[in-house]
């Protein structure tokens, strides 16, 4: 993933909402959401390459989504697949503090990344970048690929929307974030970060959907918790300059358990 928006117990009907782009090359063979043969339980895509995923929820309200830290200079092309980081916990039935905690001293085996985690009422995140895992408390948070709301153009833009978004209509929640995740306006270059790519890459990469011939926003996904433990999912998927595959995937399910 390269933008996670997240609304954390902040809206009177839901729980957890989630605005989520994977960016990605086209050439990685890619599965599409669905529910795993291996574990019946999860809903995700799968990385074909190597077997993990991006974004994904179990049956029992077991969330995990990740983007990757952007740092070309300390990349290393031997590292474990990050994508395993949330296959593993979604595969796990631990405690996300403890999953977190045994993830500390292996860090260094996988590239830069960001790991946002949901179990039972309880949302972490954990960075190779950062200290110590957090437990993060009700709002808004955008995470792209820095530390949690650092202030690059489609962070702040997703946020400002999703705020928009969420005080509007209801019944129109899904359709209104999909939008959002449309949105290819590119940032202007005074705005633009600096991490290490060619300015060429950063604006490519500044919009919250990108559109490339190699490499650009694969599927766009909204999830929605209810406090009734109810699940609506959608995924939306793309190819080479943004043009769209199939129909949308659409989930919807009851959890294990009401959340508060």
């Amino acid at each position: 993933m390269c933008l996670i928006l997240l609304a954390y117990d902040n809206h009177p009907d839901y729980f957890l909402v989630v605005a989520a782009n994977r960016d990605e090359y086209y050439s990685r063979p890619t599965a599409g959401a669905r529910f795993w043969d291996e574990a019946p339980a999860l809903l995700a895509g799968k990385d074909l390459e190597h077997r993990g995923t991006w974004l994904g929820i179990t049956r029992s309200g077991r969330f995990a989504a990740l983007t990757n830290f952007r740092d070309p200079v300390s990349y290393r092309s031997n590292a474990g697949s990050r994508g395993m980081l949330v296959r593993d916990y979604l595969f796990s039935s631990g405690k996300s503090a403890e999953y977190l905690n045994n993830l500390q001293g292996v860090k260094g085996w996988y590239n830069g990344f960001n790991l946002v985690l949901m179990e039972g009422e309880e949302l972490w995140f954990c960075s190779s970048r950062a200290k110590r895992p957090e437990r993060m408390g009700p709002g808004i948070y955008g995470i792209s690929n820095h530390l949690p709301d650092t202030p690059w153009p489609k962070v702040v833009k997703g946020k400002e929307w999703m705020w928009r978004v969420l005080a509007g209509d209801g019944a129109y929640l899904a359709e209104g974030l999909l939008d959002l995740l449309s949105d290819d306006g590119p940032a202007r270059d005074e705005e633009l970060p600096r991490t290490g790519v060619s300015l060429e890459w950063e604006r490519l990469l500044s919009p919250i959907f990108i559109r490339g011939e190699t490499y650009g926003t694969r599927a766009s996904t909204v999830l929605l918790i209810d406090r009734r433990g109810r699940v609506n999912f959608y995924e939306r998927s793309f190819g080479a300059n943004g043009r769209r595959l199939g129909k949308d995937a659409v989930y919807q399910f009851a959890l294990d358990k009401a959340l508060i």
